[in-house]
């Protein structure tokens, strides 16, 4: 169950401004790693190779993809924000996307979300939120999106 819920246009243009709460705890194994890097073909070391990374990456062992972090945010997302009275929300891109620090494999991570503004468009609405994924224990985020998505009548 969501956090946040808003119902329609109104509910959801009174949540402008609101930290909208955070997701579950995620964790990143290296199974997980391994089938990002074969879904995109990214198949670096610091992400894949468990011995090498811990010898000779900086981070002391392998670390996530960015993007897989990114590419959590669909999963996540629900978890902290149910908008009802739509007929479908479409995701319609992202305006920002940093990685401040590294997720290490084995490590877990969740998101929390801010609804920066919504914004009438025809037959719906116009939502940007910055997401921002934490590694449980870490000191900055591993990932700071700031996402849009549409919403219809």
């Amino acid at each position: 169950m969501a956090q946040t819920t808003a119902e329609g246009i109104e509910g959801v243009q009174a949540l402008v401004g609101r930290h909208l709460g955070h997701s579950e705890w995620v964790e990143i194994t290296q199974e997980r790693v391994n089938q990002f890097a074969d879904a995109t073909r990214d198949h670096q070391w610091i992400h894949v190779d468990p011995e090498r990374a811990a010898s000779e990456s900086p981070f002391g062992g392998p670390i996530a993809h960015g993007y897989l972090t990114l590419s959590l945010l669909p999963m996540l997302m629900p978890q902290i924000l149910e908008v009802t009275g739509f007929r479908m929300g479409v995701n319609y891109g992202s305006e920002k996307v940093r990685f401040p620090s590294p997720v290490p494999v084995g490590s877990r991570v969740r998101a929390g979300a801010t609804l920066d503004s919504v914004t009438p468009i025809d037959g719906g609405i116009h939502m940007v939120v910055t997401a921002s994924v934490e590694v449980e224990g870490g000191s900055k985020p591993a990932c700071v999106a700031t996402t849009v998505t549409r919403r219809y009548l």
